[in-house]
């Protein structure tokens, strides 16, 4: 009896698709893990999935978005990160789409994290080109430049992007 190799192809293709997906697990040195942390939870809305001195995951809505780790801790792989090479992630921004951008915005003046770039819209008022949506780049506890931004096209509520605008 003959394979039917047109279900078999379908079934490799549908694996091949599971597997082929991809989740960014940024990690960070940090001089303070659990200060950071805190930072980073009240910020984002997020939660510990981890904890500790030296490491930490953060999760929100059950994905890990961020990975904290002590620049004092080696573990089993040694030191990521010099702590003496300053600035900390120089030309990295870390950038977080939230869907509660003015309630993060609210709690990062609350924090009274610094600022780097103030509210505003990408792009300009004048330019119809981008993602028109809001921005707010802000500096964690070592530096790092953090980027809290509306999802596409929030920023005046005309443009709506489709299913997946980056397919």
């Amino acid at each position: 009896m003959a394979a039917d190799c047109s279900r078999v192809g379908c079934a490799t293709r549908t694996v091949s698709a599971t597997l082929a997906r991809m989740r960014i697990q940024p990690l960070i040195c940090v001089t303070d893990v659990e200060a950071s942390s805190q930072w980073y939870q009240r910020l984002l809305g997020c939660r510990s999935a981890h904890g500790g001195p030296h490491y930490d995951q953060l999760v929100h809505k059950g994905h890990l978005i961020l990975q904290l780790h002590s620049f004092a801790a080696e573990h089993h792989h040694g030191p990521i990160a010099d702590r003496a090479d300053k600035p900390y992630g120089n030309g990295v921004l870390l950038w977080f789409e939230v869907d509660d951008f003015d309630e993060a915005a609210q709690r990062a003046a609350e924090m009274k994290a610094e600022v780097v770039l103030a509210r505003h819209r990408n792009p300009p008022d004048d330019d119809d080109a981008g993602p028109n949506h809001w921005e707010l780049w802000l500096r964690d506890l070592d530096g790092y430049v953090v980027v809290i931004a509306s999802p596409y096209g929030t920023a005046d509520g005309t443009w709506k992007p489709g299913a997946d605008i980056f397919s």
